[in-house]
């Protein structure tokens, strides 16, 4: 049985579009193969992928809501329940269920309508990797993509230039064939899909050398794209028409582009805010100094105020992460600093820090001036 979509994520079902949104970055982290080596985490990121795709759309969520996974798998979730018509597989039961047992109710019209009508192009995904700078302030960047495009040579119509396709003389044009049998409790029609033509209702004779009779063709191709300020793990961009060429003059597909987040050897990142460390020594957190420290931005000086004590969080602000869809507004950078207490000192700074220690009245005793420093931070 497949699991509950909020439960993968941790949230409830009345969480916001936000909450689900920190919860999809708090596990995708945790569970990004590239970080997460654990046999079974790269199915469990697959899962929190495709929990997130759900919940994220306002429409595929309700839909989930209401039907649970069969809301949002197969035929229903590719198409949004836009096009009711073109479900493919339930329909044709549906259709062969009642037409049998109503003597052929459905309209032979509207049944070739459907089949041999314009249909929409698959949908791509492609994961791209982003380095943390790239993430946080966007640009361009190239991509490469595999996909299906309609043939020039015949116009998507599968047929040699000069020819046009024929109705399938097997079902008239229909896309169905239909057989009755006849049993001692009266007669059944059981409809199926035409064998000669595949439902499509005509057939290419001379076929296009071009793409050999399909009426499209796998195409690579470079393409540009923006990635806007902010993004982070998951973030997904939708690049319309970039996905597979329709058939029988449908619109393309389109792309979607999930982006992912090498980590940054110096930067972490919670949020909008930028996390860092910056280590001193026990005389600049005495006395107080003034830094100069790496951010997003490049070097900015820092005045460390005297007594600083370990592990205190400096701010910088508006030195963090671009506000997704409103650059203008930035995170902060939270500096952490970390003190460094030697293990070793010069006879001279012995000497030194013995006067200070007995100014101060503090034995070092035999735990020797390296207590007497560690008494100065406690």
């Amino acid at each position: 049985m497949a699991r509950d979509y909020y439960e993968i994520l941790g949230v409830s079902r009345d969480a916001d579009k936000e909450e689900i949104k920190q919860a999809y970055r708090r596990q995708a982290r945790k569970y990004h193969p590239d970080v997460n080596k654990e046999p079974g985490s790269e199915e469990r990121f697959k899962e929190i992928n495709r929990a997130y795709e759900v919940l994220s759309e306002p429409e595929t969520r309700e839909r989930y809501n209401r039907f649970g996974e069969a809301g949002v798998s197969g035929a229903a979730a590719g198409s949004g329940f836009q096009d009711m018509g073109d479900m493919g597989g339930f329909a044709d039961i549906f259709e062969s269920i009642f037409s049998g047992f109503a003597g052929g109710m459905g309209n032979p019209t509207q049944q070739q309508r459907r089949r041999s009508g314009p249909v929409r192009g698959d949908d791509l995904r492609l994961d791209l990797k982003l380095d943390f700078r790239e993430a946080v302030f966007g640009g361009e960047k190239e991509i490469r993509i595999s996909h299906l495009e309609t043939c020039e040579v015949c116009s998507g119509s599968g047929a040699k230039p000069g020819t046009r396709p024929r109705t399938c003389a097997t079902c008239s044009g229909s896309g169905q064939v239909r057989r009755v049998t006849r049993t001692p409790f009266g007669s059944f029609t059981q409809v199926s899909t035409c064998p000669t033509c595949n439902g499509t209702g005509t057939v290419v004779e001379d076929k296009c050398d071009a793409c050999d009779g399909k009426g499209a063709n796998q195409v690579t191709k470079k393409l540009k794209i923006t990635i806007p300020a902010g993004v982070d793990n998951g973030t997904r961009l939708r690049i319309s028409q970039e996905g597979d060429a329709g058939q029988r003059g449908g619109p393309a597909g389109d792309l979607y582009v999930y982006l992912f987040v090498n980590e940054d050897e110096e930067f972490q990142r919670d949020g909008i805010n930028v996390l860092s460390e910056i280590k001193i020594s026990y005389l600049q957190a005495i006395l107080g100094c003034r830094l100069e420290v790496n951010t997003v931005d490049g070097p900015v000086e820092l005045i460390i105020p005297a007594g600083t004590q370990p592990n205190t969080v400096m701010k910088l602000e508006n030195r963090g992460v671009p506000r997704l869809g409103n650059p203008v507004s930035r995170g902060d950078h939270m500096l952490t600093v970390l003190i460094d207490i030697p293990n070793k000192i010069t006879p001279e700074e012995r000497q030194l820090l013995e006067q200070l220690a007995k100014i101060k009245g503090d034995r070092t005793g035999k735990g020797g001036i390296e207590g007497f420093l560690g008494s100065l931070f406690k």
